[in-house]
């Protein structure tokens, strides 16, 4: 159902998502934390980590897994994250409480 008195034309929801993660992709600087959502198969894939490259057509992500290269066509949706928490103590290296 459509409301005869909203625009009926212009970009949709998903083009000014993808603009958006391409213009978060395109200010950032190599070694920024991002978060990169990106087609894949019939679903996404989300990449998490640090912008290591980025080309005409590409950008790399590393990950804990390894390095992820995304093409640019496939990106939903991209923006920088904050840096993970640091790591928290072992329990066995957290002394008792007396």
């Amino acid at each position: 159902m459509t409301d005869p008195d909203l625009p009926t034309t212009g970009p949709s929801q998903a083009a000014l998502a993808r603009a958006r993660a391409l213009a978060a992709l395109d200010g950032a600087e190599l070694g920024d934390r991002l978060v990169v959502r990106a087609h894949h198969g019939d679903g996404a894939r989300d990449a998490l980590g640090e912008l290591t490259d980025r080309t005409a057509d590409t950008v790399t992500i590393a990950t804990r897994r390894g390095p992820v290269t995304v093409r640019r066509s496939d990106v939903v949706a991209a923006k920088p994250v904050p840096p993970p928490p640091p790591r928290r103590a072992r329990r066995s290296e957290v002394e008792p409480s007396s």
